[in-house]
């Protein structure tokens, strides 16, 4: 499982000229869906989405706070691209879960999230549209995570 971690002021996702889902400062996180991910590395990505310190701290210190410390919102969208594979110039998407079975995983990681979190500020566009994310992204900055699949911990941390 994949999560692209971004730090924002503000965003939002629009499906046809409308916005479906926005929110204020907080996360916007684009999730990948491995065909071989298990609820493990669904855990693993809800923990670390919630207590990276990807925030500054109250008296300006720096990396010291997580979304869950400051109370902040959280937008998720799904992102099959996540796991391409390049033939050449050619995409392919086989590494992928495929979208009957994803859509389920993808709810179910919603829901871990939420309970985990407060529900209220956790958003998410819409499984499976052609959608428009508008992100202001914050500093910028970008965090790519991914979950350590069947190994026992990549980095000796949990």
């Amino acid at each position: 499982m994949k999560a692209i971690i971004q730090r924002v002021t503000k965003a939002s996702v629009s499906v046809e000229d409308e916005i479906v889902s926005q929110i204020g400062r907080g996360l916007c996180i684009l999730i990948g869906i491995s065909r071989d991910d298990t609820k493990k590395d669904m855990e693993y990505i809800v923990r670390k989405i919630l207590n990276v310190r990807i925030f500054d701290g109250d008296k300006g210190k720096r990396w010291d706070l997580s979304v869950k410390d400051k109370n902040y919102e959280i937008l998720c969208v799904s992102q099959f691209t996540l796991y391409k594979v390049m033939k050449g110039n050619k995409l392919d998407f086989h590494n992928a879960m495929a979208a009957d079975k994803s859509q389920d995983f993808y709810n179910e990681f919603l829901t871990l999230l939420k309970s985990q979190y407060q529900a209220d500020l956790i958003k998410d566009g819409k499984f499976g549209a052609y959608m428009q994310v508008n992100i202001q992204n914050d500093g910028p900055v970008t965090i790519e995570l991914e979950s350590p699949q069947n190994k026992e911990n990549e980095t000796g941390e949990s």
